[in-house]
Parts: structure tokens; sequence; C-alpha cells
């Protein structure tokens, strides 16, 4: 349902009806499809939708104290890539290994966890943890540190099996290290989970309120904006219809 999907699939409907005695309706179709491509790359609609889940939750205020435990959530490792060249390849959100190494040497107390597995639920195979963790290590984490989860597909199971692993005592201050734009979703999760955390959002793909009618000239990026930004609607509604969130769009907590 991301657009980019949706507006492949709807133009080869388009092609398939002018070839039928449909193919008025078929030109109607290629001409919306069209209009739809146009708006998702080129028009403010990415960040129309973008913005509502980067300012959910503020930059995290060290001056309330400090952490006991900070969980970095996979999602920048290509597995697949990784597997291919025996490397790892990181294909976007690298600002989900930059912070938790910042924060590492600031609170040389608090404990690292990484957690992320395979969200292929066909064929499991590499797993992120895998290639993730020699990253933290080569900037600057001592294995030693980290505590490694490599078994959850999805943000969900990332929030129970981490809760499992580490055993949050109460009155403990944990941080929660994702995209901005994820962590809404990944806030209400963890919250549903009983693990009670921090948003520390990282990685923003748009400035701010000054960017939300900016049109561009790159399709790519436009693109790009709104599929993350649809897909991550579209994650929180499901979350919520199957219980796995208490509100549609969580937002940082009432104290």
């Amino acid at each position: 349902m991301v657009p980019i999907n949706l507006l492949a699939e709807l133009g080869i409907i388009a092609v398939v009806l002018m070839a039928t005695r449909f193919a008025g309706l078929g030109r109607k179709l290629a001409t919306t499809t069209l209009i739809l491509f146009a708006l998702a790359a080129f028009s403010p609609l990415g960040n129309l939708l973008l913005y509502p889940l980067e300012s959910r939750f503020p930059a995290w205020d060290p001056s309330r104290g400090t952490p006991d435990g900070i969980i970095v959530l996979g999602g920048s490792v290509d597995t697949d890539l990784s597997a291919a060249h025996h490397t790892p390849v990181v294909s976007h959100a690298a600002d989900r290994f930059f912070a938790p190494a910042e924060l590492a040497r600031r609170y040389p107390n608090a404990r690292i966890v990484f957690t992320g597995g395979s969200a292929n639920l066909v064929s499991p195979g590499a797993r992120e943890a895998d290639y993730s963790v020699p990253i933290l290590e080569n900037i600057g984490i001592s294995r030693e540190r980290l505590i490694v989860e490599r078994d959850s597909r999805n943000t969900y199971e990332n929030a129970i099996f981490t809760k499992r692993l580490v055993a949050p005592k109460p009155g403990e201050r944990w941080l929660l290290v994702t995209s901005a734009f994820h962590m809404p979703r990944s806030m209400g999760i963890f919250r549903k989970a009983g693990f009670d955390v921090e948003a520390y959002p990282v990685d923003w793909r748009m400035g701010g309120r000054d960017d939300l009618f900016s049109f561009t000239n790159v399709g790519s990026d436009g693109l790009g904006r709104t599929d993350t930004a649809v897909r991550e609607w579209i994650g929180l509604v499901a979350n919520r219809l199957v219980g796995r969130t208490s509100e549609l769009l969580p937002g940082p907590a009432k104290d």
C-alpha cells in the first residue's frame, strides 16, 4: 500500500484496461495515476505526512538525569547486501549508530542494547545484529558493554524481547534510540509492553515546520519521504487495531 508500489500497480492496471473494451476507464486511471505520482514525488505531501511524526517527541533533555541504559533499534543495515558482501552495509538511518556511540562516551556506566534480527518472515537468514555489533564496536563501544538481541523481526518483538533480556528495574531510566518518524510507534509499543523508556529521536528526514510546504525538484526524494510517512502511518493504524499500542499517535508522557 505504500505509494510507489500502489502507483506502479495502478499504472499496470491502466495499461491492461486500455487494451480492452474498458479503454476509457484505463485512460482515466492512467491520468489519475500520473497526477498522484506527481503529488507524491514533487509536492509537499511527504513533508505534511512526516511532520506530525517527527515533531511528536522533542529532543531528549539530559538535565533530567543519567540514563541506566540505552536501547538502539535496528533498521539501518541491509542484511541481504551485508551477507552477499560479507561486510556490514548501512543503507540508511546511520544516525542510529552515531547517537549511541556519543551517549556511550557521555555515560560510561550505561548499558547499551542493540535489538534487531531479521524482518524476512520467509527466510530469516542473516540477522541485523550480527552486522550492527561490529559497527558499534568500530565507533567506540566495547563489546563487553553491548547486550545483543538478535531474534526480533519487528518493533513489537524489539520491545518484548529486549524487556525480557534486560529485566528493567523500577526507577531505572532507559533511552530509546530510533528514527524520529518511527518514534511514536516505537514508544507506543514499548509502553504497551510495560517497558518505560524515554525517547531519543535521531535521523530526521525534514528540517521542521519551515519545510511543511516545500516542493522538491528531485522526484526520488519526495517519493522517499512520502513512502516513509505512509508506511509509518499504516504501521500506527495496524498496531492500534491489534492492540499493540494504546493510542493511534503516541506522544510524550504527561508528568
